[in-house]
């Protein structure tokens, strides 16, 4: 956490995970950011994977450092209350996040209509006005029909849109807000999933290569495109990948190995000039022929201690155990990292934001709250009601703490 936006204030009426991690991300940067649920929690609050106790993990992962509100959103009273936490007319203020329908009293014009200079942030399906998720994005964009081998596509697990979508969020918001304190503007911000996806495809030149060239990029298995890399099996049966870019540390190979000679052999073997990365590409099944007998006669240890301080490019394939248990970059060795209690789960390693700013100090991880935890604290605090009142919403139903939610 940081303290640099701790002038900004921002409403969340979202689920999943791209405005959630916007979200989160802005609150690990120090703006004020809360969520707003209906009472019982929205379609995300129980998604796997859960705590023994039943709370999610995916859940508290990505709702760090924010503050609940529950609301019974089905009522006009509640979406009343919610309408005027968004568009209250306090400074930094008035800046919506949603990746949820965002119609009737919810729409940029209801809300912009209560306060002018609103910034609404919203992330839509596709361009076209047709719904999205990440899976339905990913298949079009052509990494899975260009990942693994063969015709059959694969999928990755990493939602991949989702989360660079999150972070357009952040930007788009940031440069709103920036607009609106030179101005006096608001606006309306839109977002669509497939037009994340289709500016990466284009910004990485995929679109042009099939315009330019002609040419469909085909399934390669874990060798990198373009240059050399490769995944090598180790002898106590873990996988390696190493990757050369730069002909420096395609030369850092040959000395860790001491297979520099029979690297430097291939070329001329191939017709290829192995300075240059497509000529390592070119020869990459040769490469690996001569690599694979020296990683297969090594354990990863020893591969490990061979490759410390040679400028070689590598790491180790690790599952997420291997990964928590082996891994100090994902420790409390990283400042990144702190060992945080999460009410209704437990003590676990928490990740703050992963910029460092040296002019600001890192402040603690904070865990996610509890759902409706901070209900009757926002509404005395940023609407000015009585207990009484309060205590009126919470009889008839309206608003939920944490002990009902």
């Amino acid at each position: 956490m940081t303290p640099l936006l701790s002038d900004l204030r921002v409403v969340e009426v979202s689920a999943f995970i791209a405005a959630p991690l916007g979200g989160m991300t802005l609150a690990q940067l120090g703006a004020e950011v809360i969520r707003i649920d209906p009472i019982g929690g929205n379609i995300d609050y129980r998604r796997w994977p859960l705590a023994p106790s039943g709370d999610s993990l995916y859940w508290t992962g990505l709702n760090k450092g924010k503050k609940s509100v529950t609301l019974a959103l089905n009522t006009p009273e509640g979406r009343e209350i919610a309408a005027a936490l968004i568009t209250r007319p306090d400074p930094g203020g008035g800046i919506l996040l949603t990746n949820l329908p965002a119609s009737g009293w919810m729409s940029f014009d209801a809300l912009s209509a209560k306060r002018a200079d609103l910034i609404m942030l919203r992330l839509t399906g596709s361009s076209d006005g047709t719904g999205a998720v990440d899976y339905t994005v990913n298949c079009a964009s052509g990494f899975p029909m260009a990942t693994g081998e063969g015709d059959k596509p694969v999928n990755h697990v990493l939602p991949a849109w989702d989360i660079a979508a999150g972070l357009y969020l952040c930007t788009g918001l940031l440069a709103a807000e920036r607009l609106r304190a030179r101005t006096g503007k608001g606006q309306e911000v839109t977002l669509a999933l497939s037009d994340v996806m289709l500016a990466s495809v284009g910004n990485l030149g995929y679109v042009a290569d099939v315009q330019v060239n002609g040419t469909v990029r085909q399934p390669l298995g874990n060798d990198l495109y373009g240059a050399f890399g490769r995944d090598f099996p180790t002898r106590n049966g873990r996988r390696v990948m190493v990757v050369a870019i730069s002909d420096r540390q395609w030369k850092a190979i040959g000395a860790a190995t001491g297979l520099g000679e029979r690297l430097a052999m291939v070329g001329p073997l191939m017709g290829v000039d192995l300075g240059t990365e497509g000529g390592r590409f070119e020869a990459r099944e040769a490469i690996g022929a001569v690599l694979a007998p020296w990683f297969a006669a090594r354990t990863l240890d020893e591969v490990r201690t061979a490759f410390a301080g040679s400028g070689v490019l590598w790491g180790p394939y690790q599952d997420f155990g291997q990964l928590v248990a082996e891994d100090p970059r994902c420790s409390p060795a990283n400042p990144m990292f702190q060992e945080v209690e999460q009410p209704g789960v437990g003590r676990w390693r928490m990740p703050g934001v992963p910029l460092a700013f040296g002019a600001v100090p890192r402040d603690p991880v904070r865990p996610a709250p509890r759902l409706g935890q901070h209900t009757d604290e926002i509404l005395a605090e940023r609407l000015g009601l009585s207990s009484a009142e309060i205590g009126r919403l919470h009889d008839s139903g309206i608003v939920a703490g944490p002990e009902t939610a």
